[in-house]
C-alpha cells in the first residue's frame, strides 16, 4: 500500500522550546521503525529548555534513529564548553542555555566572567553524554533525493562538500539568493521564513531549496517538512 511507504520529516531550529517541540512530535504521523526523523540543528539557546531538549534529541537518535545534524549555535555552545572565548556564544543567546543547565545561582558572582568558568566546568562535568553528542553532529545528511544541511551550500564551490564548516553552518543570502547547481532540493533551517516572500513562517519552496526555520524561538512557529511519496506536506506548531 502507497501509505506504508518511508517518509522523512524534518525539523529545524528548536532553540530551546521544549513545549512545542513535543507538540509537533505529536502532531506528525511518524512511524518509529518506518520512517526517517532528520533534525537540522540548533537545539539550544535563546528559548528557556536548551538542555531538556538537547536530551530529547539524543534520545531520538536512540529510539528512533533520528539524524541530527550541527547548527550554529550547537557549535557556539560546544566551543564555550571547550574552552574558546564566550564572546559569540553569551551575544547570541547562549545565556539562556547556561540557565537552563545550570540555573540562575551561577551568575550571582561579582565578576560574570568566574560565573561563566563555573558554568563551564558544571556542565562539562555532570553532562559529559551532552558534549560528546554535539562533538559527534556532522555538519549535512544526503539522501538519494534531497540534501540536508543545517545553513545551506556555497554555490562557488563547483563540489560543495568542499566548502568551509562556517558555510555549512552560516551562509545566508550567498546560498539563498543564488541556484545551488544541484539535482537534488536542499532542505535547509538557520534563516528564518518569517521574512521571505509569502512564506511568513511557513515552509519555503524556492525551487532548488527549501526553508523550514519558521522562527519559533522569535514568537512565529516550528516547522516540519514531510517528505513522502505523494510530494510535500507541512506541519506547524506556533510559539506558545
Amino acid at each position: 500500500m502507497r501509505g506504508s511507504q518511508r517518509k522523512t520529516f524534518v525539523i529545524s531550529d528548536i532553540h530551546g522550546c521544549l513545549v512545542e517541540l513535543e507538540q509537533l512530535l505529536t502532531a506528525i504521523p511518524f512511524r518509529k521503525g518506518k520512517d526517517q526523523l532528520i533534525l537540522l540543528g540548533d537545539y539550544v539557546d535563546r528559548g528557556p529548555n536548551s538542555k531538556e531538549v538537547l536530551e530529547r534529541i539524543i534520545q531520538l537518535t536512540e529510539t528512533c534513529h533520528a539524524v541530527a545534524l550541527r547548527g550554529n549555535h550547537d557549535q557556539m555552545f560546544l566551543e564555550f564548553l571547550e574552552g574558546e572565548d564566550p564572546y559569540s556564544f553569551i551575544y547570541n543567546g547562549g545565556i539562556h542555555t547556561l540557565l537552563s543547565y545550570c540555573g540562575p545561582h551561577w551568575f550571582d558572582e561579582l565578576d560574570f566572567f568566574i560565573g561563566l568558568e563555573k558554568a563551564r566546568e558544571y556542565i562539562t562535568t555532570h553532562f559529559p553524554t551532552h558534549v560528546a553528542f554535539l562533538q559527534s553532529l556532522p555538519l549535512y545528511y544526503e539522501a538519494a533525493d534531497h540534501l540536508f544541511v543545517h545553513a545551506g551550500i556555497n554555490p562557488d564551490y563547483a563540489d560543495w562538500k568542499n566548502q568551509p564548516i562556517d558555510d555549512f553552518l552560516w551562509i545566508r543570502e550567498d546560498f539563498i539568493d543564488h541556484p545551488t547547481g544541484l539535482e537534488q532540493p536542499v532542505v535547509f533551517g538557520h534563516t528564518t521564513t518569517l521574512d521571505m516572500e509569502d512564506a511568513q513562517g511557513t515552509v519555503w519552496f524556492g525551487g532548488d531549496k527549501i526553508g523550514i526555520d519558521g522562527g519559533c524561538v522569535y514568537g512565529g512557529q516550528l516547522n516540519c517538512l514531510e517528505i513522502g511519496p505523494r510530494g510535500y506536506r507541512a506541519y506547524s506548531v506556533r510559539s506558545v
